[in-house]
């Protein structure tokens, strides 16, 4: 190696790093607070203190309002007003009260009249067989549903027969001598007709078994 060679080898390396510090030392330095400070930074952050301030002491008054409200606030009358008309319970009898079911089905009645030769329905409903307390006596009673209007009214007196209608199973035709449905008594001839072959001939066993409670 020469000793041209030895001079450049040694002094490179020196060269280099005061060349990276000469370097590094023209860079712009990161900013500092201060620098924020002069472009308004530490003003901006003292505002959003002071905004955070504002909004506290807004709630705090509002808070403080709505309790003034709620002790200012008027207390509650209670007002009660007189009924123009006084209206007395009325106590609703059935005549029914005296007598005990024995049976009730749901049919549809049918009764015939004489001088146009025709059935006209008269209602649908529940049929109940009740029994008197005291006379032991057993009559058939039936309501159309939701009047409630009676349709059929009569004793179960032991003479009254049951014939099968006309080409239907499951329903039966008797004639009465004094039905008071229409509150007076009234001789007719009727028809009841149920929802199966079943129902109606439980009907006919039990209008059998109070016929013989009545003789």
């Amino acid at each position: 190696m020469s000793a041209e060679e030895e001079v450049k080898s040694t002094t490179t390396p020196v060269k280099a790093e005061e060349e990276t510090k000469t370097v590094e030392s023209s860079l712009p330095k990161p900013p500092t607070s201060n620098v924020f400070a002069m472009f308004g930074g530490a003003s901006l952050k003292k505002k959003d203190e002071d905004k955070k301030e504002e909004v506290e002491e807004k709630k705090e008054k509002s808070a403080s309002k709505e309790d003034d409200d709620e002790e200012e606030a008027p207390e509650s009358e209670d007002i009660h007003f007189e009924p123009l008309v006084q209206l007395e319970k009325v106590e609703v009898k059935t005549n029914e009260e005296d007598e005990d079911v024995l049976f009730k089905i749901r049919a549809k009645l049918f009764k015939f009249h004489p001088d146009t030769k025709e059935w006209k329905e008269r209602g649908t409903g529940d049929v109940k067989f009740l029994k008197h307390k005291e006379t032991k006596k057993v009559r058939l009673l039936m309501r159309r549903d939701k009047t409630l209007k009676v349709c059929a009214n009569h004793i179960i007196a032991p003479e009254y027969k049951l014939t099968p209608n006309v080409g239907s199973d499951r329903s039966w035709v008797y004639s009465v001598t004094a039905d008071v449905s229409e509150g007076v008594p009234e001789a007719q001839t009727l028809a009841i007709r149920f929802g199966n072959k079943e129902n109606a001939d439980k009907f006919k066993e039990e209008f059998e078994k109070s016929q013989e409670l009545n003789k």
